[in-house]
């Protein structure tokens, strides 16, 4: 192990932060964000493979590259160190080549160039996930120039859009589909997405909801003659929220894994149509997400939340009401308030199985590197590593840039974090070499 660890050394800092500069150079070109902005992840690949290309078995070097792609200019990179013996493999996936949109009017800093500010890295995708992509790609380089034998194939997959929601089969969620990537299963699998140096043990599922409310609209000085829509959606959220969290409070695993939050059900948007302070809506919709902790079934989350709406339909008139005359029905007109309720795509939460291989060697290599382990969950989203668990793979999830900042204006990393990331991989080899 520690022969391993030797050959591998520390990360080079010089030749990272010059790729670094370069990838953060084209996050301009990979925000994602459908359909204005949709990224051209064969922009970092073309740097990727500039950095290893040289050392491809094309060119007489140890790796095996394969560059895939199911849409134009939107490539996944497959990079596989070989190792002595079949059955055993350690893949690092989930470096994704997007980045979330960066407003620069709202930066203190230039979020599409590398900036440096002593050990800060700053730019759009530093810690999401541009700053994994370089780290991966200077540990492939340095298997490749050390020729170090190994028992274990080393496979790393940089990967189009970590998103599967709006666009599908472009990164993953379609080369999984591929017979090849079963083989991941004869090892653990360290999905490299999150962020402060530890072991992220538990991820959230996401249901996306829309509530749309149909009351009847009418003149503000007449309200006696109007369903108000934004009242009877007020009202009506309250009571689905009461209903969400009594059927699904805090679950006792949740203190096992370190859930910050439990799950949540709340709105995060709301439309009209528009017009004047003077006209009562007669419509309006609300849409937000439940954000939902791995121990409970999205789809019995869905189930539950249309039985509120059905039931809440069928009884709008014992709904709170807000005055003398705000109402639901209106008898002599025949009209009742009404709402449905809709979802988009959700997906599931993952629980990372904590006596399994991948999550030892993880702890272990932690501990050793970064000097503690504070393994920690979060309702944030991780799409399609539930998937992976569910088909049999030891999935489990770390990363190196800064969680403050994810997804944050002023984005920016540590290089001393990324060095540590860097000999914490180093480590996970070394362990599973014995």
């Amino acid at each position: 192990m520690a022969d391993v660890r030797q050959i591998l050394g520390d990360l080079n800092k010089e030749s990272f932060v010059d790729l670094m500069k370069k990838v953060i150079h084209e996050s301009k070109y990979v925000q994602n964000n459908p359909p204005e902005l949709i990224p051209e992840e064969d922009r970092i690949v073309s740097h990727v493979l500039d950095i290893l290309d040289p050392y491809s078995t094309n060119n007489g070097g140890p790796l095996v590259i394969n560059h895939i792609a199911y849409t134009p200019n939107r490539g996944n990179l497959i990079v596989k160190y070989p190792g002595t013996d079949p059955k055993k493999v350690v893949s690092f996936v989930g470096m994704h080549m997007d980045v979330v949109p960066a407003n620069p009017d709202q930066w203190e800093f230039d979020p599409f160039s590398l900036s440096i500010d002593g050990d800060k890295l700053r730019g759009r995708g530093t810690t999401d996930c541009l700053g994994h992509v370089a780290l991966v790609t200077e540990l492939m380089k340095k298997l490749a120039e050390t020729e170090i034998k190994l028992k274990s194939t080393v496979i790393a997959i940089f990967i189009a859009s970590e998103e599967n929601a709006s666009i599908q089969g472009i990164g993953v969620d379609a080369l999984d589909k591929d017979e090849w990537f079963d083989n991941l299963k004869e090892g653990p699998l360290f999905w490299i997405d999150t962020a402060d140096k530890q072991p992220c043990i538990g991820t959230g599922g996401v249901i996306p909801w829309k509530l749309e409310v149909t009351g009847k609209g009418f003149h503000s000085g007449l309200p006696n003659k109007a369903i108000n829509a934004l009242e009877l959606g007020m009202e009506a959220l309250k009571e689905i929220q009461s209903r969400f969290y009594r059927d699904f409070p805090p679950h006792p695993k949740e203190q096992v894994y370190k859930f910050e939050a439990p799950s949540t059900m709340k709105p995060t948007q709301w439309f009209y149509p528009g017009g004047g302070n003077n006209q009562i809506p007669g419509e309006c919709t609300i849409s937000g997400d439940v954000r939902l902790t791995p121990f409970y079934n999205v789809l019995d989350v869905i189930q539950k939340l249309q039985e509120y709406v059905d039931d809440l339909n069928a009884n709008i008139e014992q709904l709170d009401t807000r005055g003398p005359v705000s109402k639901y029905v209106l008898p002599e007109e025949n009209i009742r308030g009404s709402m449905s309720i809709s979802f988009d795509e959700p997906y599931s939460g993952v629980a990372c199985d904590l006596d399994s291989l991948g999550y030892k060697v993880l702890y272990k290599a932690t501990k050793e590197v970064v000097g503690y382990v504070e393994p920690y969950s979060i309702t944030g989203s991780l799409p399609l590593i539930r998937d992976l668990q569910d088909r049999g793979y030891d999935v489990q999830t770390t990363g190196y840039g800064i969680m403050d900042t994810y997804h944050a204006d002023n984005e920016y990393c540590l290089l001393f974090d990324m060095s540590q990331g860097y000999q914490v991989f180093a480590s996970i080899i070394a362990q599973l070499e014995d």
